[in-house]
């Protein structure tokens, strides 16, 4: 993408990008626009490229997405939502796991200790 672009461009790449951030959320338009404290319309309108945000707004939607404002107009690789919501399941399954490995382990240990007492 070139580093040159007109304004039907900056809100193109700026509205993909919080489509993108929203789903790889998991959330949904509405979701988005709670923590946000806007309306939905209003967040559909700056999705699609119909509305444009305040620097405050900007600032809200960055902090609700959990991520720095320049990522926002930030050209991206292309990593689809399906990707990252099965990377984001391959964690939280290991996450499981190693959660339940451990507390088996602090059991045997406490076995021991009492064992030993």
């Amino acid at each position: 993408m070139s580093v040159f672009m007109d304004e039907s461009g900056l809100r193109n790449l700026f509205s993909q990008n919080i489509k993108r951030f929203r789903q790889m959320k998991g959330w949904s338009q509405e979701k988005l626009a709670e923590k946000m404290d806007i309306s939905t319309n209003y967040l559909s309108d700056i999705e699609t490229g119909r509305g444009w945000v305040s620097p405050f707004s900007l600032t809200k939607l960055a902090n609700a997405l959990e991520i720095d404002v320049y990522e926002l107009f930030k050209p991206q690789e292309a990593v689809s939502v399906t990707t990252v919501k099965t990377i984001n399941k391959c964690l939280d399954d290991f996450s499981t796991s190693l959660k339940i490995s451990f507390e088996k382990s602090l059991q045997d240990s406490m076995r021991k200790i009492k064992k030993n007492l």
